[in-house]
Parts: structure tokens; sequence; C-alpha cells
């Protein structure tokens, strides 16, 4: 999360100054607190939608082809949810190795959370990019949506399945990431160790441009296309349609909430690979914060863990039946308590 291929942090004692021991875990706390309570109501209200409906969850349209639809994204809405609390789980980690120095947890745990870190980020870009293509298909090939989706079983497997090459992207970290002292870094205590990729210069960067293209430009390059051909077949539609003011409505809404995803999502996570190859380029082991940039890896991590946040609040919380159906698990909720 916080360097993609990449450990937390390889700083002395030291050199942990007030950024790393005061401010890092005050926004990582709040980060924490709002993608947990986030991901919740988003796993609560479709979850509660998929059961009253039968596991139909419809969210777009109406009838058997809406129901079918909706089930697809309600799916992916759910993985994208798992892929960001999983997320948020490997934080505290990050958290204390960052504001104390030094890797306390031990070998296993630093496996780990790199590898979740890894698996988790590619997961959730690749269900975003799932999202926007079928978000395509709804609107442009209802028909062929209808098709795809409206086997539920096959749908959860599909959301599954994109875990397989996120799983694939991190097996490196579990395999190569160890504990050490750090070639050139002096500890106070022999027990002051790092979390770190043991690669060559030449592994790291292999790595590293694999990551970047695969778990950030190919899906920001799907999400963008599939948005634009939402965009696209929208304003061909409107210009043969006789009434438009709805059209047009839908249209800009459309077209400024695709934006939005497209640079939320290049905006969350650019800086944090503009970091990891602003260390290659320096011919520096990926093994944490080089004192030269130290106020950008922290921008750029908390970027990176940013997303987490916004991707309930881009994907789910401008949804306006999303939003009305938060309303009535509140009313509900209030009027079970005082009733």
């Amino acid at each position: 999360m916080d360097n993609i291929t990449g450990p937390l942090v390889n700083l002395s004692r030291a050199e942990v100054g007030l950024v790393e021991r005061v401010v890092v875990p005050i926004l990582d706390t709040l980060i924490l607190v709002t993608g947990i309570l986030g991901h919740s109501l988003v796993i609560l209200i479709l979850s509660r939608k998929q059961r009253g409906r039968g596991g139909g969850g419809a969210t777009n349209g109406s009838g058997p082809a809406g129901s079918a639809s909706g089930q697809a994204t309600d799916t992916l809405l759910l993985s994208l949810s798992a892929a960001d609390l999983l997320l948020l789980a490997c934080l505290p980690f990050h958290t204390v190795a960052i504001a104390t120095g030094h890797w306390p947890f031990g070998s296993a745990a630093c496996k780990l959370m790199g590898f979740l870190g890894a698996a988790c980020t590619s997961a959730s870009a690749f269900t975003l990019a799932a999202l926007a293509v079928a978000r395509y298909l709804i609107v442009a090939r209802p028909a062929k949506a209808y098709r795809w989706c409206r086997d539920a079983r096959r749908v959860k497997m599909a959301a599954a399945a994109l875990w397989a090459p996120a799983a694939a992207l991190a097996a490196p970290q579990f395999t190569w990431r160890t504990l050490d002292s750090g070639a050139d870094v002096v500890r106070e205590r022999p027990r002051d160790l790092v979390c770190f990729n043991f690669l060559s210069p030449e592994g790291q960067v292999a790595y590293g441009v694999c990551h970047f293209l695969l778990a950030f430009a190919l899906p920001l390059g799907v999400i963008a296309v599939a948005y634009g051909r939402i965009y696209v077949f929208l304003r061909r539609t409107r210009l043969r349609q006789t009434t438009v003011d709805r059209l047009e409505r839908y249209q800009s809404q459309v077209t400024q909430t695709s934006a939005l995803l497209v640079v939320a999502f290049a905006l969350c996570w650019l800086p944090s690979y503009g970091f990891m190859f602003a260390q290659l380029a320096d011919d520096a082991t990926v093994t944490g914060t080089a004192p030269r940039h130290g106020g950008f890896a922290t921008f750029a991590r908390v970027m990176a863990t940013s997303a987490t946040v916004a991707n309930p609040i881009l994907y789910s919380f401008m949804s306006q039946k999303f939003r009305k159906e938060l309303t009535e698990l509140g009313r509900r909720s209030c009027k079970d308590r005082f009733v």
C-alpha cells in the first residue's frame, strides 16, 4: 500500500520524524474508520437488497433484465468492498511500522502483509474495470448484459476469478519479502528489522513495471474506454430522439460521474507508482522512504490508502437508489429503536 513493490519503512529510530510518529497515525486512523464504515454500509445495504429480492438485487432497470444486471453490479460492488476491507486490515501493521521505524511483527506477518497488500490492490483495480465493462453492457447492450448476468452463480464465479491474476501478481511478495536489518542502515538494536523485498535491482524494475502495467495502466485503460463508449452511445441515442430533456440530463450525469471515476482512480494510485519509479530511477533499493522522497512518499501513501474510502463513495453513495436504500435503512433503525 505504501509502495507497491517495497516495504513500508526503512528508517532508523533517529530518522523517524513528527510526520511518521504523529501525522501518519492520525491520517491512517481517519482512513481506517471512514473506510470500514463506508464499506460496512455498502455490504449491509447490498446484502439486504439481495435477501429482500431473492438474490436479484435489481439496481438498474426493471423486470428480469434489470434484476440480472443489478445482481451483477451488486456482486462486483461486494467484491470491491471485500478487497478494500482486506486492504484496510493491513493498514494498522503499516502504521506501526512507519511510526516506530521498524517491523515488530515477525517474518510471517511481513510476507502475509506484503502479499495481501499487492493482491487486494490488484483485485480492487480489476474489479473497478469489470464494473466499468458491466455498466457499459447494461447501458448499451442490455440483451447481452442479461445473457451474461442471468446466472447468479456465473456472475459470482467471474467476480471470484478476478482474484486469480491478483494473487499471481502478489506471489513474488510472498516469495521475496523478508526481514532484514538493511544493508546500509544502522540499527540501535538487533531486533529492529525492516520488512522489504530482497530482489536484485533488475528484479525490482521488472516487478514494478509489470505491476504498473497490469494493475494500474490496464484497468485504467479499460475504465476510460468503457465510460467513453457509454458517453458516445448516450450521445448518439440523444441525437435520434425527439424528446431529449430527460436523456440529456442522464447523459450529463453519466458523463460527469464517469469522468470523476476515471480521474479519482488515476489520482489515487498514480502518485504511489510515481514514487516507486522515482526510487528505481535513483537506483535505490526498494526498502522504504528515502529522505529525498520523504514528503512525496507520505503524500503518495495517503492517496493510495484513500482509494479505499473513495471507492464506496464513488461507486455506491453517488447512486440515487443506493442513497434511497440507505435512508430507508436509517428510518427503519430509528423506528425499531424508539418504537
